[in-house]
């Protein structure tokens, strides 16, 4: 039934932001909110059209990530005494669910809703085996506009069969003073995590749990994003555990990132314990949309999730979802001009 869905660009308008979103890997590839001046810009990396992302063309532009965001040690683990082989797509590792993961999928459009709050529902059925994981899961995510600067994601997964580690992230690459506007050097950020996951050199986390105080990795007060960034190396890539802070409709406060040019802002709340802040450190020369060339730091990422590697880490918490139970994960991305 699936197999009749074709990839296709949808809209969502509440007449103050406009957001494009493609049942390819649940992805956004365009979302334009007002500045101070009340004009509209695109705020996130992506492509004109489909094809870039159907051939493969864009790193993980805007799209949802799984079963397992981010990387699995060796593209192993263990569970109830079956060890799994995923594949290595970035050596030594598995990312972000594996060749063909989620965002590489064609979801169904299960469902729109026009109105003043917009909202458009994905469904994936991932089968047992697919990229090496354990089980059948059903996936939704829906996109709505709740407010007129605001988008939330919902998104759900339910094992079938067997239990099996899920771990879903939202991967868009965010530029507050418009997509095609240089790097993202200036903006300044917040983020409420005192505590980082340390990783080796191959990325992965070493299983310790740190204070990032007197450290360049401490965003715990607003800071500029360039100020530090030469000290940890191609730039930041980190899981930060945040903390349990401020509270709104029971997400907690993750990130708030502010543009000084365009004055715009962005603050996520999540209901995820973790949250990868990225710089784009590996996008070199991607071809973007009305002719924009992206280039290292052109975007920002906040991928809240649960942490990398958690399925190997016993100390971390569980990512493992029961049949019979509900994985679930919201973000609201709150848009404001200061």
């Amino acid at each position: 039934m699936a197999s009749e869905q074709k990839p296709e660009i949808f809209e969502l308008d509440n007449g103050t932001m406009q957001v494009k979103i493609t049942n390819y890997g649940a992805t956004i590839t365009s979302l334009s909110v007002p500045d101070k001046d009340g004009n509209l810009a695109d705020v996130v990396l992506g492509c004109d059209s489909l094809e870039p992302y159907l051939k493969g063309d864009v790193p993980y532009f805007g799209c949802i990530v799984g079963r397992v965001a981010n990387r699995i040690k060796d593209g192993k683990f263990t569970l109830n005494g079956i060890e799994y082989q995923l594949p290595i797509n970035k050596p030594p590792n598995s990312l972000h669910g594996g060749h063909k993961g989620f965002s590489k999928k064609v979801w169904e459009v299960a469902e729109r809703k026009e109105g003043k709050s917009p909202s458009i529902t994905f469904k994936y059925h991932s089968h047992e085996g697919e990229e090496g994981y354990p089980g059948d899961v059903s996936v939704t995510a829906t996109y709505t506009l709740t407010s007129s600067t605001t988008m939330r994601l919902d998104m759900e997964a339910v094992p079938e069969n067997k239990p099996t580690p899920i771990n879903l992230a939202q991967h868009t690459y965010w530029n507050l003073a418009g997509h095609s506007s240089g790097n993202i050097l200036d903006h300044s950020i917040q983020i409420w995590g005192s505590h980082i996951t340390p990783v080796d050199q191959n990325t992965v986390p070493t299983g310790e749990i740190t204070p990032v105080k007197a450290t360049p990795f401490d965003f715990t007060t607003e800071k500029k994003i360039g100020t530090s960034i030469h000290e940890v190396g191609l730039g930041y890539d980190h899981n930060y555990a945040l903390d349990c802070g401020e509270e709104k409709e029971g997400l907690k406060h993750a990130a708030k990132v502010k543009d000084p040019s365009s004055s715009r802002v962005l603050n996520l709340w999540t209901t995820a314990p973790g949250m990868q802040f990225y710089t784009a450190n590996y996008v070199n020369g991607v071809a973007g949309k009305d002719g924009a060339v992206y280039g290292k730091h052109s975007g920002l990422c906040l991928e809240t999730q649960g942490y990398p590697n958690a399925i190997n880490q016993p100390n971390f918490p569980s990512i493992v979802v029961q049949p019979g139970e509900k994985y679930q994960h919201t973000m609201l991305f709150e848009f404001s001009v200061e």
